[in-house]
């Protein structure tokens, strides 16, 4: 039997709980339907086949979550360190236990190829693996002594947090958010994409087996405009933690506001790729491949716009037309896949319409640019060449197997376009030049830039961008920055004089 064929029949074996049972919301330790009664069906971009029935959650059943979350929060809190961080690392293990059935669910249900998201699922692992060893020192703070003071700081959970995540890579995503929320103290309320419920179920499951308390996690289904605006308007909940559409992020702040809640926002990017005539350029092609075309091109770091130096602006296009020719798009249960279908109908329809665009700005449709199968949501991956940095492919985030190539004649230029986009998540470097790798880094304006290198991250590392692509950032100690509070204490030395009023 192929791979392919097997990963198949397991992966049958796994859908048919959620075939039985649907995906239910689980509040407070129990599975539960939504309160309404109503559900959702759910279909796989792969075959546009249906996959199961869907919790619809609406106020009431957000309130009920949000309720049991702000009950269990005092305990959960104060949970002594290493038994918090014992639960933490069960999850961690249970996950890798589950790591293949956590990745097949995932393929089918966003298309996403097992090759990347068999890693995903470790990943997640790896995130709960890492936040569990911050769960002593996050309340650590500063001792800040002055003449009169000792001064020191600790740090406390906000509180309840709502976690609303996204359909590309889902599962990496929520563990990215949850881990260190729960190590931090908080607890939680978890709102999935609709479109992508099925690994958020497993994810849930898991840590429900791995014995966190009823109530320190829950997780509610449903649509944005319904489950996930209670959420964000929720009295009870203190902070939301969001990836999606800058659109979406602008949207949740206003719901948000009159509650005074704390926002972090990990939203869209057009990303640029700068490469020098001086780079490592087979390397440098590697990677341009890698960081627009591995995951579908559905992720926010995506370097959707390549930046080249006119002086070898010919020689790499021609080899990056050759090298996006020979991407293998087909069945993400195919080990050898290297792009499955885009998420759904919709998005599929958003992406397929940038090439119409594309031809009426008068930018040339190098590679792809077309509809692969007539079954599933799979898209060619494709190039744009001879574009320019006011075309609406260069400016728009189109979420796909997509790569606009705009020429740059100096360093200047390359700075001067890789700015002008309303985003400013990420950026990739290429020169052999070190002060220019340094000039360029400095002058872009985004929270993060690689060097010689793609998207590799390092946990410990800062993420989070500035303009539209977000607020906030995840990582390391920057993740307890935003689950928790500062609080300062002063501790008077000595009898120093205190002002007297009324004496």
């Amino acid at each position: 039997m192929s791979d392919l064929n097997q990963n198949i029949a397991k992966l049958d074996v796994h859908l048919q709980r959620f075939r039985d049972h649907g995906v239910l919301n689980f509040i407070d330790g129990v599975s539960t339907t939504a309160q309404s009664g109503e559900l959702f069906d759910n279909y796989s971009p792969v075959d546009e086949s249906y996959i199961c029935k869907v919790a619809k959650s609406s106020v009431a059943d957000v309130d009920h979550a949000a309720k049991s979350a702000a009950a269990a929060f005092p305990a959960w809190r104060d949970m002594p360190a290493k038994e918090r961080k014992a639960v933490l690392l069960r999850i961690a293990d249970a996950i890798e236990a589950r790591a293949e059935e956590i990745a097949l669910c995932e393929c089918w249900d966003t298309g996403q190829a097992f090759r990347f998201m068999s890693k995903a699922a470790i990943r997640g692992a790896e995130n709960f693996r890492y936040f569990s060893d911050q769960v002593s020192s996050a309340r650590d703070g500063k001792n800040l002594r002055s003449p009169t003071l000792m001064n020191i700081t600790t740090r406390v959970p906000i509180g309840p947090v709502g976690v609303i995540t996204p359909w590309n890579t889902p599962f990496m995503l929520s563990t990215w958010k949850i881990a260190p929320a729960l190590a931090a103290g908080c607890t939680v309320v978890h709102k999935p994409a609709e479109l992508s419920p099925l690994t958020a179920r497993l994810l849930m499951e898991i840590a429900h087996e791995a014995g966190l308390p009823k109530g320190v996690w829950n997780l509610v289904n449903g649509l944005g405009e319904d489950a996930g605006r209670a959420l964000t308007e929720h009295p009870a909940i203190k902070a939301i933690a969001f990836v999606g559409e800058s659109r979406t992020g602008s949207l949740i702040t206003r719901q948000g506001a009159d509650t005074l809640k704390r926002m972090h926002l990990e939203l869209g990017g057009k990303n640029p790729v700068v490469v020098f005539e001086d780079a490592d350029l087979d390397r440098a092609l590697d990677a341009v491949i890698f960081m627009i075309y591995s995951i579908n091109g559905e992720r926010c770091t995506s370097s959707s716009r390549l930046l080249i130096q006119e002086s070898i602006r010919e020689e790499f296009e021609a080899k990056l037309i050759e090298r996006v020719n020979r991407i293998k798009v087909g069945n993400p249960l195919d080990p050898s896949t290297e792009i499955g279908p885009l998420i759904g109908e919709e998005h599929f329809n958003k992406v397929m319409s940038y090439f119409g665009i594309a031809g009426d700005e008068g930018a040339c449709v190098a590679a792809g640019g077309s509809r692969v199968g007539d079954k599933g949501y799979f898209v060619r991956p494709t190039l744009f060449t001879l574009a320019n940095n006011q075309m609406r492919i260069a400016q728009e985030e189109i979420f796909g197997p997509v790569l606009t190539s705009i020429s740059f004649s100096d360093e200047e230029e390359a700075i001067q376009i890789g700015n002008d986009v309303p985003y400013g998540l990420t950026g990739y470097v290429w020169t052999n030049d070190l002060t220019r790798a340094l000039r360029v880094s400095d002058a872009l304006e985004a929270g993060m830039i690689w060097v010689n290198s793609e998207n590799v991250r390092h946990l410990p590392t800062p993420f989070g961008g500035v303009k539209a692509s977000g607020i906030g950032r995840d990582g390391g100690d920057w993740s307890f920055d935003f689950y928790m509070e500062q609080k300062h204490i002063g501790f008077a030395l000595g009898d120093h004089k205190i002002p007297k009023l009324g004496a």
